[in-house]
């Protein structure tokens, strides 16, 4: 079974549409699946619409986390999960593409697979200013804790058996959650794969990318403290 998890955030506008066309694709693959919602603090009506969602379709659940925290919903989303795979997904992408690819990869052996906007044959049509905050938070992460992929954040498949372990380790939440995630499964040794993306914005992020600096580089001091110096 796949779960599919997404954290969602003030996403009234797009996310009924949205989980109905994700579901009208995954109906044509030939795969047992379900979709958490990770509903955090949302200000309008994403709670009340995820849950309607939920009582209408048999493949919806919700979960909520009373503040909104991208990383703590991702991680209770990845625990509530009941597939053997688990794929972290954002609500504006929904790339069956990678899905397909990504699940090939896992059925094949790998631990965790990245969908990586920084791979050489991606192509990111983000605007200027999201790629280049990709490239500084990965130059980052590899000069202070020796990361030796090109992308932590985003698209992302996994076999839950084999990563949880990983997870129960990992220690900050919000923005970084993720990208410990990543780091610490190399880290074990855990067979991790990247393959491209195509990414095209279809709507501003719901959280501004200057206000979410300051969370960044806390989070990324805390990392550095707990991996390099404690070494756990």
């Amino acid at each position: 079974m796949l779960s599919v998890v997404i954290p969602v955030y003030n996403e009234e506008p797009i996310l009924e549409t949205a989980v109905r066309a994700l579901i009208a694709k995954l109906d044509r693959r030939d795969r047992p699946y379900e979709i958490v919602l990770a509903e955090n603090g949302s200000r309008d009506r994403t709670g009340a619409i995820a849950e309607s969602l939920a009582e209408e379709l048999e493949h919806v659940r919700v979960l909520h986390v009373p503040e909104p925290n991208y990383g703590r919903a991702l991680r209770e989303g990845i625990v509530a999960a009941r597939g053997d795979y688990v794929l972290c997904d954002e609500i504006d992408l929904g790339d069956l593409d990678f899905y397909d690819r990504a699940l090939t990869l896992l059925d094949q052996g790998a631990d965790m697979v990245i969908g990586s906007k920084r791979h050489p044959d991606s192509d990111d049509a983000r605007p200027w200013l999201r790629r280049q905050g990709t490239t500084v938070i990965n130059l980052l992460l590899r000069i202070s804790l020796d990361f030796h992929g090109t992308d932590t954040h985003g698209l992302k498949a996994f076999n839950k058996a084999r990563v949880l372990p990983v997870l129960k380790h990992c220690t900050v939440e919000h923005n970084l959650f993720a990208s410990e995630l990543v780091i610490r499964a190399g880290r074990e040794g855990l067979k991790v794969e990247e393959i491209p993306l195509t990414l095209k914005e279809i709507r501003p992020p719901s959280v501004g990318l200057i206000r979410r600096v300051p969370h960044v580089l806390a989070d990324l001091g805390r990392l550095i403290y707990v991996i390099r110096i404690k070494g756990s």
